[in-house]
């Protein structure tokens, strides 16, 4: 078995961890964000991380209505143009915590008085003794380049830290249902080996989602792209349908995330446009209708709260990517060109 199949497979038993053993420290940062009263929220990541900032920016925003804005860590390493960040909360998010580009702007943020908060997989890095607190996410070592449980980690850390700052009993408790419906969705997951070669000979593709699921497509076509070296890209199904749905073809692969929630009525709206181009869509959702439009299909478990639905939607993507780069003989833990740790400024 690959270090990749492992680490996907692990999933439900890191989230247990991190909801077990960092509750009290969230509820700590919490109390402080509180008694700061930032007036905004500013994220810096990259890669993997970036899109696990794109789901902070919806839970943060929709429960506890911050605005939130993704750094440009370019303004503070390149152009040495740091903006104010005195009154801001400014979390930094690496898998490694290495990135030197991520850590300028948590220590440029730190000069300028902001509240600081890392969260990353080694509390020995240099962003996580940089930042006034730091939030483990105790996923142990991550062998395989691709990152797997790391991001989905990085999820359930900004979930847990959205409930605590709503200081909302529901939100806890439906967090803790979150291991068992990753669990559940690996197993449905398994059905993907017997159909993923089908796309051996793709070329591109696009991952459409909306709403909290707009990190999920992204994610999505970033591991697809590491893994399988296919041309891809992430869309909101808004944004696709403003130009990029012209280059849909007979046959063009469209991979369409719809689980039950806001978004739901209008990626209904938007399967119908895939079929009048003959798209070969393939839906994760728990809707039967979505399923039903789709040439494949992952059913997802009923009953996740769409806010919590990023943690599980990712998974068939990240299976699906790992099995089509089985079907393309490709490495799985070592693909070409890439290293574990990226280091950019």
């Amino acid at each position: 078995m690959s270090y990749l199949e492992r680490e996907i497979n692990e999933q439900p038993e890191v989230l247990r961890r991190l909801l077990a053993e960092e509750w009290s420290n969230v509820s700590a940062i919490a109390q402080a964000i509180r008694h700061f009263q930032p007036t905004f929220v500013c994220i810096a990541a990259r890669g993997t991380s970036d899109n696990a900032a794109r789901y902070a920016q919806y839970t943060l925003g929709i429960h506890n209505r911050l605005p939130v804005a993704l750094a440009a860590p370019s303004i503070h390493t390149l152009y040495e143009a740091p903006p104010d960040l005195s009154r801001a909360l400014v979390i930094g998010i690496s898998q490694s915590g290495q990135s030197q580009d991520v850590l300028r702007v948590v220590t440029d943020a730190q000069q300028q008085g902001a509240l600081t908060v890392t969260i990353t997989n080694d509390s020995a890095s240099p962003m996580a003794q940089a930042a006034q607190h730091h939030l483990a996410l105790l996923a142990g070592e991550e062998v395989s380049i691709a990152a797997t449980k790391t991001y989905t980690a990085q999820l359930m850390a900004v979930a847990m830290l959205v409930a605590a700052l709503a200081d909302s009993d529901s939100l806890r408790a439906e967090l803790q249902a979150l291991p068992q419906h990753v669990s559940e969705t690996l197993r449905q997951g398994e059905a993907i080996a017997h159909w993923a070669e089908r796309y051996r000979y793709m070329t591109s593709f696009v991952a459409i989602g909306r709403g909290y699921n707009y990190c999920t497509a992204f994610e999505i076509s970033l591991k697809i792209k590491e893994l399988c070296y296919v041309t891809g890209s992430g869309y909101s199904e808004a944004d696709f349908l403003h130009g990029p749905i012209a280059q849909v073809q007979p046959g063009f692969p469209v991979i369409v995330i719809a689980p039950t929630g806001k978004t739901l009525p209008v990626m209904l709206d938007f399967c119908p446009r895939l079929k009048e181009r003959q798209a070969e869509a393939i839906a994760i959702s728990d809707d039967d209708r979505v399923l039903a439009a789709a040439r494949q299909q992952v059913r997802l478990p009923s009953g996740i709260p769409e806010w919590l639905s990023p943690l599980v939607a990712v998974v068939p993507g990240q299976m699906f990517a790992m099995y089509l780069a089985q079907a393309k003989d490709h490495e799985l833990d070592r693909p070409r060109g890439l290293t574990k740790v990226t280091i950019t400024r």
